[in-house]
């Protein structure tokens, strides 16, 4: 890559300003702290000042585990250096991390494909939005992308040093590193394990695939990325057992504290009838706290007038007093049931897939100002053209990467790449909340089998010869 960088030293350099330009943009007109941030800024900030990793409750800190420590970590490292709660200290942090990860996508381009290929992706990188947009907000994407692209180079370095049969510890040491990067991923999000469990199926195939002479060394990759990946992960669990008295590599499912009631019946009623973005908003995160207004529900999330009329009576009750109780979960874990049972392919099929469609083709501006229902035009003209523009740019990205993969562009390694794709964009449909940002982490895959796609035409769109 070095080399690369070298020969094309002034396109990289355009590129480079370009999207940091782009990436200040967002952080000096829309940064975003959000209560996640906050939450995450609490975690890091007892960490250094109370030496405890837990949530503020009152005049106390108590040690909790529902949150992973991998972005806390990030933010203490960064308030230890520029000040506590200092957010835009972090979000320049993030916006040069975020440069780093476009030169990743370009290196894991020029190793599956050619060195023009990874020139068209450092630039379609650079120039992303989605990516520029994330990397100020005080969120984990920027640093989730950033480990999944380095564990995604270092799996296909390791493929080809298993390819050239080197030697045991150029063999071993580039899948070391893919471990390492994986358990980066679980300690930001515990949906880093989705890029594990790609990891794992591809070897296993490769591994059947392989000669009998070559079965070891593939076993061999395939066990350095699991240690590798535990190694991170063991210090996390062992504070868990030692300090909260339970067995927690991870963290709760619904990030609750172990006092909390997690809302596991509600959850399971929304996941009969949500499909997009703009429910998880008005009703999915008003629970426990805020009012539903049933006039927002969509008309898949009735069968019968009976179960309307015994839908709303549920929601009335629980306006009442807007606090989730054993009870009243109970009864919406009911009702989710009772739906499930007379709808199984429209819960376990077709609802799944419409979310994974509405997180992959939705416009990209859930931090920005446009309404979620911004198809009805009710913002300000600006803030419609806004939305209307990041939903043909998400389309014209994921356009390309379609047009790549039907063209089948000559693009080592896809099978890696996909399985990821396909793995994590299955996971996300079984959840509740569909959030576009959940597919952010596959955009990197995104640009390359777009960049593939476009480096094969014959008119080249950006001259290298002007700007090398």
């Amino acid at each position: 890559m070095l080399g690369l960088l070298r020969q094309h030293r002034r396109f990289f350099f355009a590129f480079a300003l370009a999207g940091l330009a782009l990436r200040l943009l967002f952080f000096f007109i829309y940064p975003c702290i959000t209560d996640d941030s906050r939450i995450y800024a609490d975690f890091a900030t007892n960490l250094l000042q109370h030496g405890t990793y837990g949530r503020t409750a009152g005049q106390q800190v108590m040690p909790a585990d529902s949150r992973l420590p991998g972005y806390p970590l990030f933010l203490a490292a960064i308030f230890a250096l520029f000040g506590v709660a200092n957010f835009k200290a972090v979000l320049l942090v993030q916006i040069f991390l975020d440069l780093i990860t476009c030169l990743l996508i370009a290196d894991l381009a020029r190793r599956t494909l050619s060195d023009r290929a990874a020139q068209l992706a450092f630039a379609l990188a650079a120039l992303c939005p989605f990516f520029a947009n994330y990397a100020a907000a005080a969120l984990t994407e920027t640093l989730e992308v950033l480990f999944t692209t380095l564990a995604l180079v270092c799996a296909v370095a390791g493929m080809q040093a298993l390819d050239l049969r080197m030697p045991w510890r150029n063999r071993l040491a580039p899948w070391i590193t893919t471990g390492l990067s994986v358990g980066a991923c679980i300690l930001l999000r515990p949906d880093g394990g989705i890029l594990l469990a790609s990891l794992g199926i591809y070897l296993l195939i490769v591994l059947v695939m392989r000669r009998r002479d070559q079965k070891a060394a593939v076993s061999a990759a395939g066990i350095a990325t699991l240690l590798g990946a535990a190694l991170l992960l063991l210090p996390w669990t062992l504070r868990n057992f030692h300090t909260l008295h339970h067995f927690q590599p991870l963290a709760p499912r619904y990030a609750t504290e172990q006092d909390e009631l997690a809302p596991r019946g509600f959850n399971r009623w929304v996941g009969t009838w949500i499909a997009d973005y703009v429910s998880v908003e008005e009703v999915y995160w008003n629970v426990p706290g805020a009012p539903i207004d049933p006039a927002l529900l969509p008309d898949r999330a009735f069968d019968s007038p009976d179960q309307r009329q015994q839908t709303l009576q549920l929601i009335a009750d629980y306006n009442r007093n807007p606090d989730l109780t054993p009870e009243l979960d109970a009864r919406f874990g009911n009702l989710a049931a009772e739906r499930a049972r007379a709808h199984p392919l429209r819960h376990y099929l077709w609802l799944p897939l419409l979310r994974i469609a509405d997180m992959w083709l939705r416009p990209r501006v859930e931090l920005l100002p446009p309404d979620p229902r911004w198809w009805q035009f009710n913002d300000v003209p600006s803030s419609s053209v806004l939305a209307v523009g990041f939903g043909i740019l998400n389309l014209g990205y994921v356009g390309a990467a379609c047009w790549g993969l039907v063209a089948r562009r000559r693009l080592r390694f896809l099978g890696l790449l996909l399985m990821f794709v396909v793995l994590r964009s299955a996971f996300l449909g079984s959840l509740e909340n569909p959030e576009t940002r959940y597919t952010l982490e596959c955009y990197p895959l995104v640009i390359l089998i777009a960049a593939a796609a476009l480096a094969s035409r014959r008119n080249y769109a950006i001259s290298t010869c002007s700007l090398s």
